[in-house]
Order: C-alpha cells, then structure tokens, then sequence
C-alpha cells in the first residue's frame, strides 16, 4: 500500500495517536450576514471566548493518516469522521489525535483529540464503508431532546430542503467571504501535507487527479451557504457543536464540478444556543448518485441575537 502521509504514528496499549500539532488559524476575515464570525478575536470575546476559536473540521487532517495506516487508500474513498467538539482550539495550542485501535477486522474505531494540558477538544468515532455500528453522530441524533420555544430557529422545520446548487473547488480559487482563502494557501499550512492533494503528487496516486483534503470538504460544501435558502434569524453568530463527513464513492476531486442540496434532519437546544442540525449531500451533475455527505450541527449563539430576550417573551405569551 502507498502510504500519502509522512505523520510519524505511536503505538501504546492499543491506542493510535500522531504527532502534537499547533494548527492554524485562517478565518479571522470570515463574514457572514455582513458580520465578522466566531473566528474572529474581538467578536469571540465579546461573547465570553478567549478569542477565535480555530474551525473544527481543521482537525479532522490529524486523524486521516491514523485512519488510512488502519484502512489503507480505501479509506479515502468511503471513510467517515464524526464529531462532537467539546472545547476550541486557538491558533498556538498544540493538540494530538488519538484512535482505539480497531480489533479482528473491526471497520469503526472511537477517536478523540487531546490539547498539551489535557483538554479534550473532540471526542467521535472512525469508520470506512458503509456496515458499521451507529456513527457517534447517528448515536447523537437519536438521543436529542425535543427543543423548548425557538427564537432565532423558529420559522426552521425539520423536513426543509434546498434546491440544488452547483459546487468547485479548484486550487487558486478564494472560496469567499465565508472561506476567505484558497486549497492552494491552506496546503502551505495544513498540519498533515500530502503529495495526493497536489496536481504534481497526485501522479502518485491511485486516481492520478488530485483529492479535496477531508478538511476542505467541509468548505466546498459550506462556502456556498445562502442565507436565504433556510430562514434563520439574525443577524446571529453560530459555530460548529457537531460534523461529520462520509465519503461513499469517493474521493471528491479538485477541479471538479459537484453539485449539493441540504436539509434539515433535527433541531435542538441548549441553555446558549439554538441548534440546527443539516445533511448537505453530494452529486455529479445530472445524477441521484449520492458520492458523499456532511452533517453539521450549527449552533447559533443566543446572546449573538439582538432581540433574542424580547422576542423570546412574546413567544411565551
């Protein structure tokens, strides 16, 4: 098997882990509803955060090498990560992926990401194929609790769908406001660099076309968010509480026309945020053949939302 990666993996008592990391923070531009986001320093404070937090799916680059020196290259074509993040990570901090080693054959592991003090920044679970136990998500999902009145998510129903739209990544592109950046700028930082994710190195590659990083999926399938096509609230600042991202039929290619409709498949609550829960599918164009999946759990901060107090207490009327 052709091994993508470099990363350096230990072994200890059935346990997988790589290397200490420090990622890299590049959303301290990001603007949505014409606001600045969760990422950014001065926003994040003013909502009790140390600063902007770094996006959550940066750190699913760490347990790629854990999970193909485990399942080898078919795990770049039907391989899944889902997540509950349970801490932020800010740009400086080191954090460390970990995986149960997977026994007799086994097609799912739990995984987790630790910070240098300790800190548990993900906890979730590995898998490759489709014939496998619940997901950590699919276990999150079945366990949520009806919501209390529903400000900012209210006009939101489980069931709503969007039309489809029409996706690309290439490498040069700046993927917008949400996305201020291109592949090409976070590949000079990713934390776990490989020759497939290149036009030059994919020559190496099963596919010989180079592959979206599981990352960067993440932003092909968000970048194109339009606001309008589910009726949230705001303006609001949300963050990622929950993600996962499947390939079925992968992997998805740079350079690649996709196209993408999402829907809503729960809602829930907790005591700061309001919680929509959206599967984006992935297509080629023309075709119902679903090649991957992301579902993404986006909390919307209730403090964020100006007149959350007062339109809660008309609600309650």
């Amino acid at each position: 098997m052709k091994i993508p990666f470099e990363t350096p993996i230990e072994k200890k008592d059935n346990v997988l882990c790589g290397p200490f990391r420090a990622p890299r923070q590049m959303l301290a531009e990001q603007e949505y509803d014409n606001h600045t986001s969760i990422h950014d320093d001065q926003t994040a404070q003013k909502l009790g955060f140390k600063g902007g937090a770094i996006e959550g799916p940066t750190h699913f680059s760490q347990f790629v090498p854990l999970c193909v020196a485990t399942w080898g290259e078919r795990w770049l074509e039907q391989g899944c990560l889902s997540a509950h993040y349970r801490n932020p990570c800010f740009e400086g901090e080191k954090v460390r992926a970990f995986m149960n080693e997977p026994k007799n054959g086994a097609t799912h592991a739990e995984i987790w990401m630790e910070r240098e003090d300790g800190a548990e920044i993900l906890r979730g679970t590995a898998s490759v194929g489709l014939d496998n136990p619940p997901t950590a998500l699919e276990e999150r999902l079945s366990n949520l609790e009806t919501p209390g009145i529903l400000v900012i998510l209210r006009d939101i129903e489980v069931g709503m769908k969007t039309s489809r739209q029409k996706v690309r990544m290439d490498a040069d592109q700046n993927m917008g406001a949400l996305y201020p950046f291109s592949l090409a700028a976070k590949l000079k930082m990713i934390t776990e660099p490989s020759p497939w994710y290149s036009a030059e190195g994919a020559e190496t590659s099963p596919w010989k076309r180079p592959i979206i990083p599981v990352e960067m999926i993440s932003v092909l399938l968000n970048y194109s968010k339009d606001a309008a096509a589910l009726p949230v609230r705001g303006p609001v600042v949300g963050l990622f509480a929950d993600q996962e991202i499947r390939l079925i039929k992968g992997p998805l290619f740079v350079g690649e026309n996709y196209e993408i409709d999402r829907e809503v498949v729960a809602l829930s609550g907790s005591r700061r945020t309001e919680s929509m829960w959206v599967r984006t599918r992935v297509y080629l164009p023309g075709s119902d053949e679903v090649l991957a999946t992301m579902l993404l759990n986006s909390a919307s901060l209730k403090d964020s939302y100006a007149e959350y107090e007062s339109e809660l207490k008309a609600l309650q009327k």
